[in-house]
């Protein structure tokens, strides 16, 4: 029987409800972005902006899907990681709608959720290229976990984009402004900090700002700061695939949006001879889909709900999930 799922995110500055069927058909996909006036993300004013947005994202998904509540299977939210008051809100707004309308609920591991819409695109044992605001790592399955196989020691890669845009004077969200200026053709001598398996990025941001208080132009300031921040990516991602042998290669969070990362991981899979599989940018961004996807397939597999999956959590690692589905 073909069941359908609602998800909700609510870990950072997105306010998410998805829609999608058992089969893997988006059926909605509603998102908010609260973006402040000034400097980066205020926990409490963007929870307060996922509280007022909430009831206008789930009219617009289910007028889009064309159903009514008591047609939902299973409602999904995301427990962690992630900012308290926006986990808060998001948790409060999906077990409303749960406990209103008789229906199960499960909380989900937003980072795990980002892998696992990414099966959708037809990878099945993927290493995941993870790169968001506050969350840098690369994972991949194994003995029932997924696994950290390496991640940023200091600032995620976004909100360290993020930062150097701010101080730089471009606004918030950073990484898209940083992508349309970033046209080279000189690469500067910035640091290139990975350590084994893990990055640091906090050096590398703070070195580029520099540059351009130097003098340097933007535009190739930018270049060299993503040129550098993505092939510390990519590295680490290949060794990764070299250390577990497997042959395929998912990308993930709202970085992998930018367009000269997906080429250079399509570059790095090619060489390689694995396979890349690049998530359209709306499920690469954080989205309640993916939310709801992850919910399914746990359900399904026999993933037992306990009161402890009713409570949000802000450290919520990765490989602290009990991967009973896979």
């Amino acid at each position: 029987m073909n069941s359908i799922i609602l998800g909700i995110e609510s870990t950072a500055h997105t306010a998410g409800v998805g829609i999608i069927t058992s089969e893997g058909k988006i059926l909605s996909n509603q998102r908010s972005m609260y973006i402040p006036e000034e400097g980066g993300i205020h926990p409490r004013e963007a929870a307060r902006h996922h509280s007022d947005i909430f009831p206008v994202l789930f009219d617009k998904a289910f007028k889009e899907a064309n159903l009514k509540p008591s047609e939902i299977s299973l409602v999904s939210y995301a427990r962690g990681p992630g900012l308290g008051p926006c986990l808060r809100t998001g948790a409060t707004a999906a077990r409303a709608f749960a406990y209103s309308h008789e229906i199960p609920l499960i909380g989900v591991n937003h980072c795990v959720a980002h892998l696992e819409i990414g099966l959708l695109e037809g990878a099945t044992d993927p290493v995941l290229l993870y790169l968001s605001g506050a969350n840098t790592q690369v994972i991949a399955y194994a003995s029932e976990k997924y696994r950290v196989f390496g991640e940023t020691i200091d600032i995620g890669i976004g909100n360290g984009l993020d930062k150097f845009a701010r101080e730089a004077g471009m606004g918030f969200p950073g990484g898209p402004k940083i992508e349309k200026l970033a046209k080279g053709p000189e690469l500067l001598d910035l640091p290139y900090s990975v350590k084994g398996m893990d990055m640091a990025f906090s050096g590398l941001m703070t070195a580029a700002k520099s540059k351009l208080d130097s003098g340097h132009p933007i535009e190739t300031v930018t270049y060299s700061l993503q040129e550098n921040a993505f092939a510390m990516s990519c590295e680490v991602a290949e060794r990764a695939l070299a250390h577990t042998g497997k042959t395929e290669l998912v990308l993930g969070g709202g970085v992998a949006c930018n367009e000269r990362l997906r080429e250079m991981a399509t570059i790095m899979t090619e060489e390689r001879g694995v396979k890349c599989f690049i998530p359209s940018k709306d499920l690469c961004v954080d989205n309640g889909v993916m939310i709801g996807w992850l919910g399914y397939q746990m359900v399904n597999g026999d993933y037992k709900i306990t009161e402890e999956d009713n409570r949000v959590h802000q450290k919520y690692r990765t490989d602290m999930v009990e991967v009973t589905w896979r």
